[in-house]
């Protein structure tokens, strides 16, 4: 039992220095990614609709 908990873990020993990143933290980066592309868009979107509503109201979107 241990001969073959030894030979799986040498096996896999070599894939893992080989890979660099874990598909997890490859996971986690791509995850970061998309929400930051979210954010900046989300931005641009606020600022556009706050210089809209300047220009349709005058006073930054407040009615008082």
């Amino acid at each position: 039992m241990i001969s073959t908990w030894k030979r799986v873990t040498i096996s896999n020993m070599s894939s893992s220095f080989e890979r660099g990143k874990s598909d997890d933290v490859r996971a986690s980066e791509a995850e970061i990614d998309k929400l930051h592309l979210k954010i900046g868009q989300l931005v641009v979107e606020r600022d556009f609709l706050a210089d809209a509503s300047v220009q349709l109201l005058g006073t930054r979107g407040k009615k008082w």
